[in-house]
């Protein structure tokens, strides 16, 4: 059984038309902002509603045993490709999840996709195939955007949005963009799980601080200025994102045998480099599919 502390039932539904996603021609490496933070769903990158600390609860949200089928719906280079297997390698080198290509038992899965604009995912496990969409260059740039999208799909919501984040940070309304004001708004208390890690500003899933900004200054300030910096990190998992994956999937265990040096998990791999090893397994998933896909709508 899972550890959690409250059942709770998400219905996921649109809140924006997938035709409404933002383009993401403007952005760069040079960037402040993620390319996630310039989408147009729930808290920019979230495609159904949200509630809750950190993690969701709900067994059923959750994956069997930690393992998502996956599949490549997409047009992706050799380079996206081997990007987007080197963050689940770091799933699986970190954490009990397991990334393995979908076989037509598998129900419930999730398609990685760039069919649509921008960098976007549901949270946990909807039930049939659901979309990650990661545009590429954009989305396959830094590898933490990558594990950023995943982890939403394994089941987590983002770090800023918190309900106790105004111990931590302070949110500068008047720097955000007309319109952007809701994806700041704080989590319901008790909805979720935050697994008893602290509030985490190095964590993958928090947002930079000029998140949505309407005038290139800070939207999100910490309290504690020094952590400005790291705030908003691509690099890789911080200890608190594997703590928490591993608690919500019942092997803490996994995190207590790893030896973590540094504050984030970077394995080396910097954001324009990714892992040499073998795509030939990680290909299968993709073979065959591209053009199947690419006249194929999901939603």
């Amino acid at each position: 059984m899972y550890q959690h502390k409250a059942s709770f039932v998400i219905t996921m539904c649109t809140i924006y038309s997938i035709s409404n996603a933002a383009p993401l021609d403007s952005w760069d490496e040079s960037s402040s902002q993620n390319p996630e933070e310039f989408g147009e769903y729930y808290e920019g990158d979230i495609f159904m509603p949200h509630g809750g600390r950190n993690g969701i609860v709900g067994e059923a949200l959750r994956w069997n045993d930690g393992v998502i089928p996956f599949e490549i719906s997409g047009y992706y280079n050799s380079k996206d490709l081997n990007l987007i297997k080197t963050a689940m390698d770091i799933y699986h080198k970190y954490t009990c999840i397991s990334f393995r290509p979908k076989t037509q038992a598998d129900k419930d899965y999730i398609a990685i996709t760039n069919h649509q604009s921008g960098c976007w995912s549901s949270v946990g496990k909807q039930g049939g195939v659901q979309e990650v969409n990661l545009e590429s260059p954009q989305c396959t740039t830094k590898i933490g955007t990558s594990l950023h999208e995943l982890m939403h799909a394994v089941g987590f919501l983002h770090e800023q949005n918190r309900h106790e984040r105004d111990d931590f940070v302070t949110i500068n309304w008047n720097n955000i963009k007309k319109g952007r004001e809701k994806n700041f708004n704080k989590a319901e208390q008790n909805s979720a799980e935050d697994f008893g890690v602290p509030y985490d500003f190095i964590s993958v899933m928090h947002y930079s601080s000029t998140a949505f900004s309407a005038n290139g200054k800070r939207t999100i300030n910490p309290k504690d200025n020094k952590k400005v910096e790291k705030m908003g990190q691509r690099e890789g998992f911080s200890k608190g994102d594997i703590m928490k994956i591993n608690t919500m999937y019942n092997c803490p265990e996994k995190t207590q045998k790893l030896n973590i040096t540094g504050d984030i998990t970077t394995d080396g791999i910097s954001n324009n480099e990714s892992s040499s090893s073998d795509l030939g397994p990680f290909l299968q998933a993709a073979n065959s599919l591209f053009s199947i896909f690419s006249r194929r709508r999901l939603y």
